[in-house]
């Protein structure tokens, strides 16, 4: 999992110091809310990933079913 193509140049300085800049950006009081979003997006994301890969597979079985009634 340490191998995303992005993280490989990326330090614990670098880290710190993005950090950082977000911490001056959005201040303390507002990335609890901003991480909060985000896991709401990232969860609402998941379920449509789901949510497609439901309605495949319940195609595919529905064909299996149609391919095996045809012979």
């Amino acid at each position: 999992m340490s191998s995303f193509l992005f993280l490989n140049s990326i330090g614990t300085g670098e880290i710190i110091v993005i950090a950082l800049i977000v911490l001056l950006l959005f201040g303390g009081k507002k990335i609890p809310e901003l991480m909060k979003g985000l896991g709401k997006g990232v969860k609402s994301f998941k379920d449509g990933v789901k949510g497609v890969e439901d309605e495949i597979r319940s195609e595919d079985t529905k064909e299996d079913k149609d391919n095996t009634l045809e012979k």
